[in-house]
């Protein structure tokens, strides 16, 4: 096959996906990489041509690989992701309407362009975990206490100009974070340290995936169309809660990730981006595993 990966400047030494390129070259697919925002891109020779499969993209939030995956998609072109699942996470006011439309646990979410507007949540709802809406990697996230903090400069810090800004109830738990893991229609489960508890040992690991959890993330790929993406989520007093969604995540502790997720993208490419549903309540393939080798 041809590839096309859009790769931008923040993961050119990533190895997700620098690792995924070298594994696909080694089974023989031509991968060409584009770097939008590093290097000048002559539009008719990458997208208008239409000689690639597939389009791949690893892109920071508000990047410009998203709008020539775009371009790629509305050529006629397959895209993995679908470019319109990633533009819907990548908004995190849309992903949270989408979300509690589609009746996924998520918390209440509030928007506004400016810190302070957040003093008229009740009160009741605080504390707020405020958040930039087009970030990622855990950017510029904070846990405001109280109304009176909203001013406080850490608050402050890393606010976007002129982008809007999500803020939700706290969720309590026990400071660590379930991140799943959504590959080739396999779901894989990890802990780790949450952002907003840095004082807890920095544990990641591997851990069981239950099946209420299994049957959330199998949804949120479901509802977003998405075919590989991470899912954030919080185990609180009322059962697991979705905290955000990313397309295309690091699949740390993933056992196997760089050939698992090149033979996904294998597949997908292939299948035209068709892709494979999880199965709702089902557990990760065993460790060990080949990867694809009993899908």
């Amino acid at each position: 096959m041809r590839l096309c990966f859009l790769v931008e400047e923040q993961y050119r030494h990533d190895g997700m996906p620098v690792d995924v390129i070298r594994q696909l070259r080694s089974w023989g697919h031509r991968v060409d990489v584009l770097r939008p925002g590093g290097s000048l891109l002559k539009l008719s020779d990458a997208v208008a041509a239409g000689r690639h499969d597939a389009w791949v993209l690893k892109t920071v939030s508000g990047g410009p690989g998203l709008t020539l995956l775009e371009a790629a998609a509305g050529a006629g072109l397959t895209t993995i992701n679908d470019a319109r699942a990633i533009r819907g996470v990548r908004d995190k006011v849309l992903a949270a309407v989408t979300a509690e439309r589609h009746g996924l646990p998520v918390p209440v979410t509030y928007a506004a362009q400016r810190i302070e507007d957040f003093a008229e949540v009740p009160e009741a709802a605080y504390p707020l975990v405020v958040k930039p809406a087009d970030g990622s990697s855990g950017r510029a996230v904070r846990l405001v206490p109280s109304p009176d903090r909203l001013t406080d400069p850490a608050s402050r810090d890393e606010t976007p100009h002129g982008g809007m800004l999500i803020a939700q109830p706290y969720v309590p738990n026990s400071g660590t974070d379930l991140k799943v893991y959504c590959v080739d229609g396999r779901l894989y489960a990890t802990e780790r340290c949450s952002p907003l508890h840095p004082d807890q040992p920095a544990v990641e690991r591997q851990v069981p995936l239950g099946a209420e959890v299994a049957a959330i993330a199998a949804r949120v790929g479901e509802v977003f169309g998405l075919d590989l993406y991470g899912v954030d989520v919080v185990l609180g007093p009322d059962g697991p809660v979705v905290v955000d969604v990313n397309d295309f995540p690091s699949f740390r502790q993933v056992p196997d990730a760089v050939a698992r997720v090149a033979w996904a993208i294998l597949r997908l490419a292939d299948a035209g981006g068709e892709r494979p549903l999880p199965a709702a309540g089902a557990s990760a393939v065993p460790l060990g595993g080949a990867p694809g080798g009993d899908a």
